[in-house]
């Protein structure tokens, strides 16, 4: 008998966009497969637009709002479901809120449980953990919202790191409201910009070099790909702009660099407790010393995303990993 998924896609946050984007390409593969899916944006609570194309759509099909997360999953929508295939990003998506409301329901879910979705979101917890199981990582401070002292914050920077440096919400995806700030006279700006969409800041030693990712699937890292970005770094308009970025998988670097970046990356997937899939971001040096700086936990699924070109270097299709994400999943 097939299985009866709901696809969760869109949601709240600032990433809805992409989100979008990866569910549709989910829900073509997940069709192909024969699964029975219905797809569900939760932002949109009980109002579930009736025509599935408006899911996809740029314009929104009617008012979102947090609360209504909670309204759709005590809906029958999720009667008779076999496993849920969350499709959203960032905040209450990627943050262990709609993993907590599927377990509520008892229903099984793609990617990583509760805490460690919780965990991996919160960039300075993770770095914490990274800490504790040697997964090397760029030092850092935070800054919070409620008491942000600029002189202090100078003095940190001067004493720990210096410029450039990397100023990101703490607990944002996909480069939202992340900066390289260069000097002190971009330190307030760039501050403020990232206490738009968090209540703390993380503030980042900036390593010059490569930028390298490393999918693990079920505890088996695939391939190492290097990212190309146009900008120099790998901002928002590079990760979703076709023609923005340049991707080698395989990426060239020496054997023994790409088995460090996988045991680096399979240590850091362990470090926060990932289940099913993830996708570690890596910066690596002219003199290959890589540096941890996050981990994934429901990484993007779109025509330019990462993880379905590792897949694909490693021969599996992206139905054949869609397929594989469910069964993981499932088990």
């Amino acid at each position: 008998m097939s299985k009866n998924i709901v696809l969760l896609m869109g949601g709240t946050s600032p990433e809805r966009a992409v989100s979008k984007n990866s569910s549709k390409s989910i829900l073509t593969a997940l069709r192909n497969l024969g699964y029975n899916v219905r797809v569900i944006d939760p932002g949109y609570g009980l109002n579930q637009p009736n025509i599935e194309d408006d899911f996809f759509s740029e314009k929104d099909y009617s008012d979102l709002s947090n609360e209504n997360y909670v309204k759709v999953f005590n809906s029958e929508y999720f009667d008779n479901i076999d496993l849920v295939f969350i499709g959203l990003h960032g905040r209450w998506g990627e943050d262990g809120t709609v993993q907590s409301l599927c377990e509520l329901k008892g229903i099984r879910y793609t990617g990583s449980g509760v805490l460690t979705s919780a965990l991996a979101m919160d960039k300075y917890m993770t770095k914490i953990m990274f800490q504790h199981f040697n997964v090397i990582t760029p030092k850092w401070f935070i800054v919070k919202k409620s008491n942000v002292d600029i002189e202090k914050t100078k003095e940190k920077i001067n004493k720990f790191f210096g410029y450039p440096c990397v100023i990101k919400p703490n607990d944002q995806g996909s480069t939202v409201g992340l900066s390289i700030c260069r000097g002190e006279i971009e330190l307030d700006v760039a501050i403020k910009s990232a206490l738009e969409y968090s209540e703390v800041a993380l503030i980042e030693e900036y390593i010059p070099g490569r930028e390298m990712t490393v999918a693990v699937l079920d505890q088996q890292p695939l391939a190492v790909l290097e990212i190309k970005p146009k900008h120099g770094i790998y901002d928002y308009e590079c990760k979703y702009t076709t023609g923005m970025s340049e991707y080698i998988v395989p990426a060239d670097i020496p054997a023994e660099t790409a088995e460090y970046l996988k045991r680096q990356a399979l240590l850091a997937y362990n470090s926060v407790g990932c289940k099913n899939y993830a996708r570690i971001d890596f910066r690596l040096t002219n003199s290959n010393k890589s540096f941890c700086l996050e981990v994934n936990t429901l990484p993007g699924m779109t025509s330019l995303s990462l993880v379905p070109k590792m897949a694909q270097a490693a021969g599996i299709s992206f139905e054949e990993l869609i397929n594989k994400i469910v069964n993981y999943s499932l088990k």
